[in-house]
């Protein structure tokens, strides 16, 4: 089974940034696509940002400009590099990785940004 784990969330201020990672292990077949979602206290899970293994990317209107998501490396490896962050990005921040039909979820993590 595939097993996604995120890492690198915490806490900064506004104007500053994070960058967070998403490994996919355990994977058999190729991976089609990874992502970001993102939810806020009170509120829906929302796709933020993902890559297709074709380099194909998308984001979300709120962070265009601010955040770019790499390439799906060699060790199923993705990243979210966050600039210019804003006390409206906090949320935790769920990985996922489709595969064969599948989307695998990681666990979260969680990104704070005070004003």
């Amino acid at each position: 089974q595939v097993q996604v784990v995120e890492s690198g969330g915490g806490l900064v201020q506004a104007g500053e940034s994070l960058r967070l990672s998403c490994v996919a292990s355990g994977v058999r077949f190729s991976i089609y696509s990874m992502g970001w979602y993102r939810q806020a206290p009170g509120k829906q899970r929302d796709l933020v940002a993902r890559v297709t293994n074709n380099g194909e990317t998308n984001y979300d209107d709120s962070v265009k400009g601010r955040f770019t998501i790499s390439s799906v490396d060699a060790k199923n490896t993705v990243y979210l590099q966050m600039n210019s962050l804003k006390p409206e990005d906090t949320a935790v921040y769920y990985c996922y990785a489709y595969s064969e039909g599948y989307r695998y979820w990681g666990q979260g993590t969680q990104v704070t940004v005070s004003s």
